[in-house]
């Protein structure tokens, strides 16, 4: 027979008994939460935030994410030599010097030999510096589930000029599997964020390189990082280092740093990164360049549609671009067809109006962009 309670009264008994049970439970003594008024708190005075890399890594936990064989590892290499031995990174960030841990933890040591020896340029420099002793390196590690937190916390109190952590990779430092009674959300945020405590409570930065889908098709470059929003939900910065037709860009958006979208570039020689400054005006920049190699290798007068075309660019954007080029005398304009020429080419095709003259004219002409 089915012990299963016959009325709605025992049924609720049933679920109510445990409840009344738990709220008649005594509070625990303790120290309650301390508060804070608003005019007290902006009366105190806190130290600068410290930055370990000026502009990009900031006290707290960075996560560092990029597709696969980006060249994360070597970015992350070039900031921890940087930091160890008080140089630059990213082609001239000055870093102040502390002690560095880098857990290496998909890589041996023959490889981290090698990689170091290249950054370092060892080989190349008849005079080179010693390769810093604050910088320590581990390929193995437990998993944070198993110690690893603890052991990072033992590092830190053994070095106290310790400044920067580096993580390399999550995926092999966070649990294996999640709890059955957690989301899959809980288990990416609490994946980093005893890290990110950690870091707060030290003062040390923690930087945790991680991996971006690999579809990539969102067009917020912070949507691409793999996983649930867990992940940059517990760090205080997240940087994405990502590669499209127009090249390498860094972006970063962070609790205490101002928005980053810097573009770029890899120096195979010296296997460094290296900042080029806004990406929106280095590509501007770079546009321009092409335009005009255009211009140059046509020789005749070209409509902002053709060159478009002919460059494979976005033809509102080349046309905006021809205009802006044209008043600043970059371009000429070539009659009032609405085309373009290198001031070299101009010849008799220049238009002698002023360039302001076709403002409206510029912004009505129809292109066949439609």
């Amino acid at each position: 027979m089915s012990t299963f309670p016959a009325t709605v009264e025992e049924l609720q008994a049933m679920y109510e008994a445990p409840l009344a049970e738990n709220l008649a439970q005594p509070r625990v003594p303790g120290k309650p939460p301390s508060c804070i008024t608003a005019r007290e708190l902006c009366d105190l005075e806190f130290a600068p935030i410290k930055f370990v890399v000026p502009g990009y890594v900031v006290e707290g936990l960075t996560l560092l994410a990029g597709k696969p064989k980006i060249g994360k590892s070597w970015l992350s290499m070039d900031i921890a030599l940087a930091v160890s031995a008080g140089g630059e990174c990213l082609g001239g960030i000055g870093c102040e010097q502390g002690d560095v841990l880098y857990l290496a933890l998909e890589d041996n040591r023959r490889r981290l030999q090698s990689r170091i020896r290249k950054l370092w340029q060892i080989e190349a420099l008849a005079n080179w510096t010693p390769v810093p002793e604050r910088l320590h390196l581990a390929t193995e590690w437990p998993r944070a589930n198993e110690g690893g937190v603890a052991a990072i916390r033992q590092w830190i109190d053994q070095h106290p000029g310790a400044r920067l952590v580096i993580v390399d990779v999550l995926a092999m430092f966070k649990a294996i599997a999640k709890r059955h009674d957690q989301t899959l959300y809980e288990a990416d945020y609490l994946a980093i964020k005893e890290l990110q405590a950690l870091a707060m409570e030290t003062g040390v930065a923690f930087i945790v390189v991680h991996h971006t889908r690999k579809s990539g098709a969102e067009s917020d470059p912070f949507e691409k990082v793999s996983g649930t929003l867990g992940l940059s939900g517990a760090a205080d910065t997240t940087i994405i280092l990502d590669r499209d037709q127009n090249g390498c860009t860094l972006y970063g958006r962070g609790r205490d740093i101002e928005e980053i979208e810097t573009a770029v570039e890899f120096d195979r020689q010296f296997c460094r990164w290296r900042a080029l400054g806004n990406a929106t005006e280095v590509r501007r920049t770079d546009e321009r360049s092409v335009i005009l190699t255009a211009l140059t290798d046509n020789r005749e007068p070209m409509s902002p549609a053709e060159v478009a075309d002919v460059l494979g660019l976005s033809r509102n954007n080349v046309r905006q671009l021809l205009f802006k080029m044209a008043k600043a005398g970059e371009v000429v304009k070539a009659g009032r067809k609405g085309q373009y020429a290198h001031p070299d080419h101009a010849g008799n095709h220049a238009d002698s109006s002023s360039p302001d003259n076709f403002d409206n004219h510029d912004n009505r002409e129809d292109d066949g962009d439609e």
